[in-house]
């Protein structure tokens, strides 16, 4: 619902230029980023563990503590802001990464592929048979869907909540399933970490460049498939068998995304591109929440309430001019003090002390 906009008789309004711009979304983006930040966070638990040993400081604590915290941060956040917070899953999954933070990288790299393959599997299955099975929604069904969630997320700040108790609970599942998607991405970056792959990029470029040209049309061929499974002719039953190839193929556009970027970082233009979107890295959680209060101002009935009233492009636009906003912001910020206000209360946390 985020991207269609909707009539005054609570018909969904899709133009042409919607529908191509929501298709290329959902094959180039959507499935794609939070594995990306999963495999990041899987990375960052090995800077840090070496951080807690050169401050000869025992990592079990801080990391317990850090965890309570993003944990509580992410509770709060998907209260009150945004349902889909994913800073609750990445402190449970965390327990895990503790457990396993002295296995061998090719036993988490076997791990992790086996995580992507079951997920995939479960999702297939469920998505032949609703296939199969389940009778597609009519045009009332739909309609009556619509209303109910603008009525929603145009309430008063209380009915949004709910809206938020409501998706969190009804996800609930699904949350546990891609959860395992999530870890696989995690167990990667663990591996990764412990390779030094991203501090050390240069003594891997040619493999980077190898990884590059054997993923990409592996990655863009299922996930052209995803979009016409999701967006394309078929009906709404095909949903999940897309998201199943999707859950199978995204990884490898999401690992092209990062090795090109890598290799990027490497040219001229890439190391002035780096200092651009750096300080918007060094204060990710900040923006990640503040994306998710600007959004509940404008969209829900905290603010503006205009929840549906626009297509997939002009809330494209919207997060362009955002996110520029804030790369202007944070690096204005990181002049005057060294961390974001959510990276600073994760820092104090962490270390029991005032940073």
């Amino acid at each position: 619902m985020a991207g269609q906009q909707v009539g005054p008789e609570g018909e969904l309004v899709v133009s042409q230029s919607d529908k191509v711009v929501e298709w290329l979304v959902t094959a180039l983006i959507s499935a794609k980023f939070y594995l990306v930040f999963s495999f990041l966070f899987g990375y960052s638990f090995t800077l840090q563990r070496a951080s807690a040993e050169r401050a000869g400081a025992p990592f079990a604590p801080r990391h317990l503590r850090r965890l309570i915290c993003l944990f509580l941060l992410g509770l709060a956040h998907g209260v009150l802001l945004f349902s889909g917070d994913v800073l609750m899953v990445y402190a449970v999954l965390s327990l895990v990464l503790f457990w396993v933070r002295d296995s061998a990288a090719h036993t988490l790299v076997r791990a992790a592929i086996w995580l992507i393959v079951g997920v995939s599997a479960c999702l297939l299955a469920w998505g032949l048979f609703t296939v199969r099975c389940a009778e597609p929604l009519g045009p009332q069904d739909i309609s009556s869907t619509v209303n109910a969630s603008v009525a929603a997320w145009r309430g008063d700040p209380g009915s949004v909540v709910g809206a938020h108790l409501r998706v969190l609970h009804d996800t609930l599942g699904w949350s546990i399933v891609y959860s395992a998607d999530m870890l696989a991405a995690l167990l990667l970056g663990l591996a990764a970490g412990r390779r030094r792959i991203l501090a050390d990029s240069f003594r891997y470029r040619a493999w980077l460049t190898q990884i590059v040209i054997c993923c990409l049309p592996i990655g863009l061929a299922g996930s052209v498939f995803m979009a016409i499974c999701r967006n394309g002719p078929l009906d709404a039953r095909w949903y999940d068998v897309g998201s199943a190839v999707g859950v199978l193929t995204a990884p490898f556009l999401s690992v092209v995304y990062v090795c090109g970027l890598l290799l990027l970082l490497r040219t001229g233009l890439g190391r002035r591109v780096g200092c651009a979107l750096a300080p918007a890295g060094r204060m990710a959680m900040t923006n990640y929440l503040t994306q998710s209060l600007v959004m509940a101002l404008v969209f829900t009935g905290y603010g503006l309430a205009w929840y549906g009233r626009f297509g997939m492009t002009v809330l494209l636009l919207g997060c362009f001019a955002l996110y520029a906003a804030q790369l202007t912001l944070s690096s204005h910020l990181l002049r005057h003090v060294p961390y974001g206000p959510a990276e600073w209360l994760l820092r104090t946390a962490t270390l029991a002390r005032r940073p």
